[in-house]
């Protein structure tokens, strides 16, 4: 499963699957607990593959950041929680992203990328490549 099919949902804790699209929204299911929802178009949808982080000179898409854990931590879950304290949190996201923008990243915004890592590595989704880089390559090939 690739992350333009996980989603974040304001107001709901953790990840949401999307499932299928409705008239009036979309359902998704709990990547926590399995339990469905039905969102409405109203609701404070993120999808993970739209979102970046900023950094001095750019923005970083998510799915980099995830795969820059995932070799710092060789494929496991992160060596620090969510809850840890602010500047344990900054010092780790150092660690990962030395160069990003510490004006415009908050230790709220590294504690969800945390927490999001891990709930995706719970759910076995580890592959953050991006496959439309490996089309692009293919068609230049030709």
């Amino acid at each position: 499963m690739t992350l333009d099919k996980i989603l974040s949902i304001g107001g709901k804790p953790g990840l949401y699957k999307l499932l299928t699209q409705t008239r009036a929204g979309f359902v998704g299911e709990s990547l926590l607990d399995g339990k469905r929802v039905t969102v409405s178009l109203r609701n404070n949808v993120s999808v993970l593959s739209e979102i970046a982080i900023y950094t001095l000179e750019e923005e970083v898409p998510l799915r980099e950041v995830f795969q820059k854990i995932f070799e710092k931590e060789n494929g496991g879950k992160t060596s620090i929680g969510h809850k840890e304290d602010k500047i344990k949190l900054e010092e780790y996201f150092f660690e990962i992203l030395p160069n990003y923008d510490e004006d415009r990243v908050y230790a709220s915004d590294i504690k969800k990328i945390i927490q999001w890592y891990n709930i995706l590595n719970d759910n076995g989704i580890k592959d953050f490549s991006d496959t439309s880089d490996d089309d692009d390559i293919a068609s230049e090939e030709e």
